[in-house]
């Protein structure tokens, strides 16, 4: 969501506050604002719209600085404008960025009026710059300040303060949104996630939950939630700086939907070898946390809940252990039964989804056997928090429309499936024969996107529809599901899905010649159940489209478009396989919209607010 950069230097830093927001632009926003201490004063701009909207404003009212904090805001608190945008200040030079939600801030906006404190937002962010300066009146020292004020916040929040009273450092605390420093030689920096900083350094802290922070120039001083110092490890970023270039694509989107086989193939590498997986990827205690469970509980948001949705068909169906799966926004609010011995599993491109986040904390003390996080970030919270983790290696997503980040998730649960069935039933054979179906992934998703040239002419029947109807059965439920979110979320067009089966039971009624009907049909047990839920759609008339095994007998007809898959591809692999076109769909139709693939309206990359 919201984007944070921050640095400390013996050099003008706009620039490297501009660089760092432009590298946090794909967790979506709707303004960007930044402020620096300039010869000992405060200098603040803020734009609505894109970081080139700053940048033209720079360039109109040039500013300099070697402290400076700047900001990239997705509502929350107030309608998108100039007033809302971040920084925000207070009396006296104080200048604030702030990520998360403050949800006491009604009475804290009360009690500051009371006091004579005069707002210019609707932010709930004002609040906290307001509230510092107030407990600088009684102790006049920066750091201690935004202690006291952090203390009596209810919610989450990442802050970075400076004030032109104490120009010599910047002030950083954290409570449930990420927040990571970035350490140089002589100049030290702040940001919200790692890829802000890539440029300028790859060595970086990372603030744990209750942490506030005093960065300078030559030093970071961290306290931890007692108010005690606490040491936080620095370390290496893998990431490189020219990982979010679209290099020769028209948008990271498409870029990402192509980097699938190699994303895929990295996920798998040195775990799987000579037919077998090495458990040990997951964590050193992983044999013997297997060995154990009885039970699975997946949470996850968005897309990562598809995912969850297809491997627990996976889980019950291979490993004949039962398997739950929750939406983490649902699942810490309904107080779940846990079965003995169930491994708590969390799902998250970021690692630091909010609610996602909650669920794991709220499952940690709620006697799960274990907790293991499938995460593609591993700086995030959620890998910190986790006792057994699988990272996904999909390197950095940059569209806001997951493509990369969903199939890697699928291939980790998969490599989960492999782990389990091991001590539940397996046998080595069993273990081969689905680790061989995991190496052929790959070359499959290859053949897979080599439909492109023939869906981007698909793609032109959907210019004048406002409505699409995604059908599937058994594990390819979930990706009409995922299918129909790439639809909705990049080109705007209302888009449901349902299971095959469920037609009948009200969605028919729906069914027209103006509302296409997409299906996917790899050659497995559930193929004649689906072939007959088609023909009730085409009994009233409604346009179907049908993504297809070639030896599944669908052969193309009046108002039937049958488009070949790849051939061969098995149960354990389909999910994947058929994500593919229904990923290059959702893009094409957008393209033919004329909407903002990369960064579509509304919506953000990183949802750290619940």
């Amino acid at each position: 969501m919201c984007g944070i950069v921050g640095a400390i230097a013996e050099r003008n830093i706009v620039p490297v506050l501009i660089e760092g927001l432009r590298r946090l632009e794909y967790r979506g926003y709707d303004s960007a604002g930044l402020a620096v201490i300039d010869t000992g004063k405060l200098a603040r701009l803020r734009t609505v719209g894109k970081v080139k909207k700053l940048e033209e404003a720079l360039r109109a009212t040039p500013v300099a600085g070697a402290a400076g904090i700047a900001h990239t805001r997705w509502a929350t608190h107030g309608v998108p404008s100039e007033r809302n945008a971040h920084p925000h200040v207070s009396l006296e030079g104080l200048a604030i960025v702030h990520n998360g939600i403050i949800e006491n801030h009604e009475a804290l906006r009360a009690d500051l009026e009371g006091r004579g404190y005069q707002f210019t937002s609707e932010t709930d962010t004002e609040v906290v710059a307001h509230r510092i300066h107030f407990h600088l009146q009684s102790e006049p020292d920066l750091f201690k300040a935004v202690r006291a004020t952090v203390t009596e916040l209810h919610g989450a929040y990442a802050l970075a303060v400076i004030s032109e009273q104490d120009p010599d450092r910047i002030v950083v605390a954290r409570q449930g949104c990420p927040v990571v420093i970035g350490l140089g030689v002589a100049e030290n920096f702040v940001a919200s996630d790692v890829a802000a900083l890539l440029p300028v350094t790859r060595r970086f802290m990372f603030l744990e939950e209750g942490d506030v922070a005093e960065i300078r120039r030559q030093s970071v001083h961290i306290v931890g939630p007692d108010g005690e110092a606490v040491e936080r490890p620095a370390r290496e970023s893998e990431l490189s700086a020219d990982a979010a270039d679209k290099g020769p694509f028209r948008h990271f989107m498409l870029k990402e939907i192509h980097e699938q086989p190699r994303a895929i193939a990295e996920t798998l590498a040195e775990r799987v070898a000579q037919g077998r997986l090495l458990e040990a990827a997951f964590g050193p205690a992983a044999t013997a946390v297997f060995k154990r469970t009885a039970a699975v509980h997946i949470v996850a948001c968005g897309t990562s809940y598809h995912a969850a949705t297809v491997a627990r068909y996976f889980i019950e169906q291979i490993c004949r252990i039962p398997c739950a799966v929750d939406i983490a926004s649902e699942y810490r609010y309904r107080n779940p039964l846990v079965p003995s011995d169930s491994l708590f599993v969390t799902i998250s491109q970021s690692g630091e989804t909010a609610d996602t986040l909650a669920a794991l904390r709220l499952a940690k003390q709620s006697g799960y056997l274990s907790t293991l996080a499938i995460c593609n970030v591993p700086e995030s919270s959620l890998v910190r928090e986790s006792e057994l983790v699988m990272l996904t290696r999909a390197g950095p997503e940059i569209g806001v429309a997951s493509t990369k980040a969903f199939t890697t998730q699928l291939t980790a649960l998969a490599m989960l499936t492999v782990a389990l069935a091991r001590h539940h039933g397996g046998d080595p054979e069993r273990e081969q024969g689905l680790v061989t179906r995991l190496i052929e992934l790959p070359g499959l998703i290859e053949k897979a996107l080599t439909l492109d040239p023939v869906i981007h002419r698909l793609a032109e029947r959907f210019a004048d529809k406002h409505h699409t109807l995604f059908l599937g059965r058994g594990a390819l439920y979930p990706i009409a599901m995922e299918g129909a979110l790439k639809l909705k979320e990049i080109s705007y067009i209302h888009a449901e899905s349902y299971p095959a089966g469920e037609l009948k039971h009200g969605p028919l009624a729906l069914v027209d010649a103006d509302m296409p009907v997409i299906a996917v049909a790899p050659n497995n047990d559930l193929l004649e159940k689906l072939k007959s839920n088609l023909m009730e759609v085409r009994a009233r008339g409604g346009e179907l489209i049908v993504f297809a095994d070639p030896e599944s007998g669908l052969q193309p007809s009046d108002g039937v478009t049958v488009i070949e898959m790849p051939k061969h591809v098995t149960y354990f692999q389909a999910p994947a396989v058929y994500t593919i076109p229904l990923q290059l769909l959702a893009y094409h139709v957008a393209i033919l919209k004329g909407t903002d693939v990369d960064q579509p309206r509304n919506l953000a990359k990183s949802v750290t607010v619940e």
